[in-house]
């Protein structure tokens, strides 16, 4: 899965202070239930060959976004069972940025919470795509 990365692009762009988040996202990749157990998404995970998954509840809203980093630290944890589900282990829970955000305002957000990647959803809360960091 390819990341976005919040690089200026050429000079038909629009300008910094009202470029959006529309304008840097990446299309949504693989995105799974918060009801899969950590097992099942990393599986998810190297079958995708993907770093991070989107994660939605039952009814299809986004819950967050979920690394592979995050997941095998969870699985070495002494409090780790093969029982653990997505929404156990999920981290920071939104807001979530939405295509419209501009860009200053969701790096900004993304700094303080120090998030190198956020899920962006419509107006539903459904994901709609992925924005990172550039690193």
């Amino acid at each position: 899965m390819a990341l976005a990365r919040m690089q200026p692009r050429g000079s038909n762009d629009p300008s910094p202070a009202r470029r959006t988040v529309d304008d840097a996202m990446e299309v949504t990749g693989p995105q799974v239930c918060d009801d899969m157990t950590v097992e099942v998404a990393l599986a998810v995970m190297a079958g995708a060959r993907a770093d991070r998954l989107l994660v939605s509840d039952e009814h299809g809203l986004c819950t967050g976004l979920v690394s592979h980093a995050r997941l095998t630290a969870v699985r070495v944890g002494p409090a780790y069972t093969d029982g653990a589900r997505l929404r156990d282990v999920l981290g920071d829970l939104g807001p979530f940025p939405s295509p419209m955000t501009t860009m200053a305002d969701a790096e900004r957000a993304m700094l303080h919470r120090r998030l190198d990647a956020v899920p962006v959803v419509d107006e539903e809360g459904t994901a709609v795509g992925l924005l990172a960091l550039a690193r």
